[in-house]
């Protein structure tokens, strides 16, 4: 039987800080999560140097909590304060607004009681894929305009840190306003409210963070920017099962999860661990979307299976899944994104799919 927080609370109790006490009754423990054999928590020092003394208690911790039966995963993870003169400076720098907001993204997450709803947006859904290129950004980003043009007030999300390519497939570039310094105004496209890391860095600088600044970085999107009144947030995840989706599932409260995958077998091995993620999470899989299910080739117009055809639906059906349908490979639909304008923003058999794919989720109360 998995246990509870108050059982892993307890036994964190023993765990001896290096000038005594514990780090219960000391108050470092913090965001305790506890499902299905899954904890996570984090170490809060009073600051950078003592947080430095903590990584013996950290690895502690996780052998004390991994040897309790029923767990099967603990990931702990030590933060600190920032101390008072940053962050006088920080408040220093967040005067008179600008065209660019001077807060800074990619800070180690604050303190929060479990998942969160995010002002003004009334459902969350989050585009994932168990590996790379399989189109998942290119699926986001057309659903989100498909379902703007069905009346739908849009928002999208690039939690893609390492690689936003959302600003490119939506023709943005700059950066976005902040009339505060503490709230971003983000920019809109196509129909479509969008915030991406993407529009805060240089196109050819690296992100190289680790998971707390992935962790503040998600925290900070969700809840520093001006959303206003949406139906439907889009979440474009970076694929994987990492810290982004971890962290997202854990503090936001999602309506639930579309899985992209080719049909082709390793990008379904993939898939389903995406998949078995969201389970142990809580998080409801909404169905299934098979992406560059047929390509069809712009000199003669015939059809052809690259990556296979139908190994997704099949899947769903396995697994008692709904599969939301299938999406074409076409050269258009690259040239598209490439010149920022979504191929569900235009006309033909490329947009009228994405539109499909959006009034069914519309129609079924999702989106």
């Amino acid at each position: 039987m998995a246990p509870n927080a108050e059982k892993i609370r307890q036994v964190l109790m023993g765990v001896e800080l290096p000038d005594g006490g514990d780090p219960v009754t000391a108050g470092l423990v913090k965001a305790l999560w506890v499902e299905a054999g899954i904890v996570r928590f984090v170490l809060e020092a009073d600051s950078p140097e003592s947080a430095r003394t903590l990584e013996p208690v950290r690895a502690e911790c996780v052998r004390a909590v991994r040897a309790m039966p029923g767990v099967h995963d603990v990931s702990v993870v030590v933060t600190a304060h920032a101390n008072a003169a940053s962050q006088q400076g920080a408040s220093r720098a967040q005067q008179g607004g600008g065209e660019a907001p001077s807060l800074k993204i990619g800070r180690h997450p604050t303190q929060q009681d479990g998942p969160q709803q995010v002002s003004g947006v009334d459902r969350i859904i989050a585009v994932a894929s168990g590996k790379g290129g399989v189109g998942k950004s290119t699926v986001a980003t057309n659903l989100a305009v498909a379902l703007a043009r069905q009346g739908r007030r849009v928002g999208l999300l690039d939690a893609d840190i390492y690689g936003p390519s959302v600003p490119r497939m939506m023709g943005l570039s700059g950066k976005p306003d902040s009339k505060d310094g503490k709230t971003i105004e983000p920019p809109h496209a196509h129909g479509v409210t969008v915030m991406s890391i993407g529009l805060l860095v240089e196109d050819d600088q690296a992100v190289v963070w680790r998971g707390p600044m992935l962790m503040g970085a998600m925290q900070q999107m969700l809840g520093q920017v001006n959303w206003g009144q949406l139906d439907v947030l889009i979440v474009d995840l970076p694929p994987g099962t990492g810290d982004v989706q971890l962290s997202l599932a854990q503090r936001t409260r999602l309506s639930g999860a579309l899985v992209v995958s080719t049909p082709q077998d390793v990008a379904l091995l993939d898939a389903r661990k995406a998949i078995d993620m969201f389970r142990r999470l809580g998080t409801p899989v909404l169905g299934l979307i098979e992406n560059m299910s047929s390509f069809f080739c712009p000199h003669c117009g015939g059809e052809s299976h690259i990556f296979g055809h139908g190994g997704v639906r099949a899947d769903a059906e396995r697994l008692d899944l709904p599969f939301l349908g299938e999406l074409p490979l076409t050269l258009d639909v690259r040239l598209a994104g490439d010149v920022g304008v979504p191929i569900a923003a235009g006309e033909g058999p490329e947009a009228e799919a994405y539109a499909r794919l959006a009034s069914g989720l519309v129609a079924g109360g999702v989106a």
